[in-house]
């Protein structure tokens, strides 16, 4: 920011630069009337972001003062498009009596707008979680906190390695992440938008523990269950410290935290959890994925937290299976329509709670807070019927009516209330006598001034008299400038206007004293009035909270039995034992934006069968049928029905997908690159445990090394014994399946036609026949001269193969000298290992003793 020189500062903008350098780095909104003004390089910045008008104010250092402004009234719709571009905002309000300062009325920021501490309703997407995250690097543990401040949910987490803190990451989706000033990030958190870089000296333990204690009111974390977690109680102490910071006040609404173990949950990391699109598809948007599939909650709540369940699916058994049997019982009664019915009511509870406990809850939050209280009662019956111990009637318990709070509600507010208490009419006429008699006041203004206006012109003879008001000049009586000389000696003038002159007279000066003063003392006595409401819900904040909480699992329960019935899903069981049986198993998604019928597939992977080697034409159904079996195992872990006509479900930690690839420009890694960091990972982590999806291993290099490295991994999958579905389109990998244990050959079906190719997307145990890449590329538009020439090369090469295997039988070893170069088939088929061919051409009976044992170690340093 350009720093004027002392003496053309005036005292306006000397406050202005005061303020402005405790807050360099946000744009600064400085109220000013009835607009919000930026200047220097935040109008700049604000202009550019906003496409408003940049002008100028005065002159710093002999050249003009850049400037902007925005309408106080209309801030939202500005704030809104500037968090949505990374940027944040102080509110620098006035807060001192214009009537009675001496220079510059008294301001100060009031809040600090950022991406993740946002509450405000017109700020916020109602249907996604909020969230803002803290990392603390401690030694070998990451702590990771995240708090939406919108609601009050809060919770950490500690991880062993930056890979795991990625995954995290990914699943969170941080609108806002705080990390330390020397941390190195790794590249794919180091341009990520919404990044704030804290100093060192704020990580620190004692101090994190201390602002944790004071937010809880609690002497230690113990009962927290997170006093052991040393790196995630600095995380949360850093977040709560910038909440505070940037909100100006306390957070009345976060009352406890949760702790959370990566050992709970069926581990997702952030390659797979991109490649299965739970909520967000490869574009970045969230048409065509798990969520928008399953989403039909009737609260934006229960929106939000099914996108919960549905990015962390469980390992806790007992826990899914109550999810599971809730639905079974909303499906045997039908009583998830009629619930739905009654949630409709219900508005967005949760964060509604937030904005009263931070005191910026608007009147409408109000209404729909008491529409969903007047809807409780009919809740609490329609849940009434099911059996103790269910999860349904644990949600009951917290379902209860709070008939004072509905009742104080429903008497204090107008039925349809205005967007803001700033201009009143928001308190019901007849809750209270106090404000009711200040309002008579002023409503009764209306009949006097037309009484007077009638008196007044019948008393002077002037037609074209009027009484009229503005909030500038108050009452006054005007008379067209023609008619000005004819006015009575008792008006005293009050304004000249070009075709008008205004007067006053003492009766309606006296009147104005009341009048007005009524009006202030209705809106003052109101806005008291609204407060003391806030008041009284904040007391029963906590149970209000529990309640909400219930109320988003219900919605998810009954939206997730309304698609079982409407998908044709199936309740899966969870067994003890490993393995994997799925019969008419379908791609959740797939099925549904599918123009023809979905060909639903089998699964069956046990001990005997760890491994399935799928081959099949390109667009033949390799990847769907993949992805399907990893979706339906995700949705049994949230404990949803799943796309089958049954399942049979084993243990999971963790799914892997190695999907598709692009190049990772920003990190400078090759599409090959991607393929095999993800690969990696996988062969490090997978266990007997995992569900692996593997596809298409090695294309991004030369057939040989390819091939090679697709061999090599799934030999080391064998080994791990993961439960893997590996895809290829190399044929000779349908080799390790009379190599290697539990591997089995599995195709997609597809038939030619006509030097066409009909894919018949159906899985049958054995290996494909061919690959069928020319229909593909003739059914892609590759036109008609190149498919000729390629059908044309495929049959020389095919030739030439043969041949080449004639030869490899020739027992004239003479001939291989002259042979081709050697085909793809032939790498495991005919190479044998080099000491191998040394072996057969070893004359043994010639060797002596030490000749032997010399070989025998010059093999085994070789080996």
């Amino acid at each position: 920011m350009a720093k004027p020189s002392a003496p053309s500062h005036t005292p306006m903008m000397t406050q202005y630069l005061r303020i402005k350098r405790e807050h360099p780095e946000v744009l600064l909104f400085y109220r000013m009337g009835d607009f919000y003004e930026l200047f220097y390089e935040d109008a700049k910045r604000a202009a550019a972001a906003l496409d408003i008008t940049l002008t100028q104010r005065g002159q710093s250092a002999g050249k003009p003062i850049p400037m902007a402004g925005i309408p106080y009234h209309s801030a939202e719709g500005y704030l809104a498009r500037l968090v949505s571009a990374g940027e944040s905002v102080a509110i620098c309000e006035q807060i001192g009596d214009p009537a009675t300062s001496k220079g510059p009325v008294e301001r100060k920021v009031v809040r600090i707008v950022t991406p993740g501490t946002l509450h405000d309703e017109a700020l916020l997407d109602a249907r996604r979680d909020n969230l803002l995250v803290a990392i603390a690097p401690q030694g070998e543990r990451i702590g990771l906190a995240w708090l939406e401040v919108s609601s009050g949910r809060f919770s950490v987490l500690e991880v062993e390695s930056e890979a795991e803190m990625l995954s995290e990451l990914t699943r969170l989706d941080p609108a806002e992440l705080l990390v330390p000033e020397s941390t190195e990030l790794p590249p794919a958190l180091g341009e990520r938008r919404g990044l704030r870089r804290q100093s060192d000296w704020l990580f620190d333990h004692e101090s994190a523990h201390r602002v944790l204690c004071d937010q809880f009111g609690v002497q230690d974390l113990k009962g927290f269950g997170c006093a052991h977690l040393h790196a995630a109680i600095i995380a949360a102490g850093v977040l709560v410290d910038y909440a505070r910071d940037t909100q100006r006040s306390a957070l009345p609404h976060v009352t406890a935290i949760g702790v959370e173990s990566r050992d709970d949950t069926v581990v997702i990391d952030a390659a797979s959890r991109r490649n299965l699109e739970i909520d967000t598809n490869l574009g970045g948007g969230g048409d065509n994925t798990l969520a928008s599939v399953l989403d039909t909650t009737t609260t934006a709540m229960g929106s939000r937290l099914l996108k919960r369940w549905l990015n962390r699916p469980l390992r806790d058994r007992e826990q899914v299976m109550g999810r599971q049997a809730a639905i079974s019982l909303l499906l045997d009664h039908d009583g998830h329509e009629p619930l739905r019915d009654d949630l409709k009511a219900i508005g967005d509870v949760e964060r509604i709670l937030a904005r009263v406990a931070l005191n910026s809850a608007r009147p409408r939050d109000l209404a729909r807070l008491r529409d969903a209280l007047n809807a409780l009662p009919a809740l609490e019956a329609s849940l009434a019927g099911y059996a103790d111990g269910t999860t349904l009637d644990g949600l009951r318990q917290h379902i209860r009516p709070f008939p004072e709070l509905a009742k104080l509600l429903t008497r204090a507010l107008v039925d349809n209330p205005p967007v803001v208490i700033r201009d009143g009419g928001v308190i019901a006429e007849g809750f209270d006598d106090e404000l009711d008699e200040h309002r008579g006041l002023a409503e009764h203004a209306g009949d006097y001034l037309v009484k007077l206006e009638t008196r007044e012109r019948s008393r002077t003879g002037l037609a074209g008299l009027k009484v009229g008001y503005n909030r500038v000049h108050g009452y006054y009586i005007e008379i067209p400038r023609a008619q000005a000389k004819e006015a009575p000696a008792d008006y005293i003038r009050r304004q000249t206007l070009k075709n008008a002159e205004r007067f006053i007279i003492p009766e309606l000066k006296e009147f104005e004293d009341k009048a007005l003063s009524a009006k202030s003392r209705a809106l003052a006595r109101e806005k008291l009035l609204y407060d003391s409401l806030l008041d009284s819900l904040n007391a029963e904040l906590a149970r209000l909270q529990a309640t909400a909480r219930a109320l988003a699992a219900l919605d998810v329960l009954c939206t997730l039995a309304e698609r079982a019935r409407a998908l044709d899903f199936v309740r899966p069981t969870l067994s003890e034992t490993p393995g994997f049986d799925i019969r008419g198993g379908r791609h959740p998604v797939v099925e549904q934006v599918s123009d023809g019928p979905f060909v639903p597939n089998d699964l069956r992977m046990d001990d005997d069968r760890r491994m399935l080697v799928i081959t099949g034409p390109n667009m033949g159904g390799k990847s769907t049928y993949m992805r399907q079996a990893a979706l339906i195992t995700l949705l049994a872990h949230s404990g949803s029905f799943v796309p089958a006509d049954s399942a049979t479900i084993g243990p999971v930690d963790r799914i892997f997908t190695r999907i598709g690839s692009s190049d990772d420009l920003a990190g400078g890694r090759s599409t090959f690159m991607v393929e095999m960091t993800e690969t990696a990972n996988i062969l490090h982590n997978a266990t007997d445990h995992s569900l692996v999806l593997m596809d298409e291993i090695g294309r991004g290099t030369s057939t040989f090394d390819g091939l090679s490295l697709a061999w090599a991994s799934a030999e080391h999958l064998t080994r791990t014994r993961a439960f893997t579905l590996f895809a290829t389109h190399y044929f000779e990998m349908t080799a390790l399946a009379t190599e290697a244990p539990a591997v089995t050959n599995v195709h997609l079906t597809a038939a030619e036609h006509n030097d066409g190719i009909v894919f018949m997307h159906r899985v049958e145990d054995g290996p494909a026949s061919q690959s069928y890449g020319l229909q593909v590329a003739q059914l892609a538009g590759v036109p008609q001269t190149v498919i000729a020439e390629a059908r044309t090369k495929l049959a020389a090469l095919e030739q030439q193969e043969i041949d080449h295997g004639r030869r490899s039988a020739d027992p004239d070893g003479g001939s291989r000298r002259h042979q081709s170069a050697p085909q793809q088939a032939d790498l495991f088929a005919s190479a044998p290992h080099p000491l191998v061919e040394e072996l057969g051409g070893l004359a043994v009976d010639d060797l002596s003793p030490r000749q032997a044992l010399e070989l025998l170690y010059r093999w085994k340093s070789a080996l």
